[in-house]
């Protein structure tokens, strides 16, 4: 980004909204649905962590181009790393599914079974 600053562009190229991925979270009443868009990506390249009640997703991508052509005078890779945390309350951890299907990563987080403790106390 302080490159973009520096720059005598008018209209920066880079922008936060662009240098992340989107997430929808949907709180139904037995679980979490989140879908997050990740276009292009591998299972390789996803991970995602619950820790703490906090759910993180992370996309760790390298972008290298292969070409025939070896003369060159400048060539660049970019590396980029980009992550959302999301805090859920009353997570069944072990029961947490994650798929990516067609550059959406769909997961799902179970809720914890809550007991009823309500107790009728006879008045005498």
């Amino acid at each position: 980004m302080l490159d973009d600053f520096f720059n005598d562009a008018r209209i920066s190229p880079r922008s936060l909204a662009a240098d992340t991925f989107k997430i929808d979270v949907q709180d139904t009443e037995n679980e979490y649905i989140i879908d997050a868009e990740l276009p292009g990506a591998s299972k390789d390249e996803v991970s995602v962590e619950f820790n703490e009640g906090r759910l993180t997703i992370s996309l760790n991508r390298e972008e290298n181009v292969d070409e025939e052509k070896k003369n060159y005078i400048h060539k660049e890779r970019r590396f980029r790393t980009m992550q959302r945390s999301i805090y859920l309350a009353d997570v069944q951890p072990d029961g947490i599914k994650a798929r990516l299907e067609d550059g959406v990563l769909h997961i799902n987080v179970p809720k914890l079974i809550k007991k009823d403790d309500s107790l009728k106390i006879d008045v005498q």
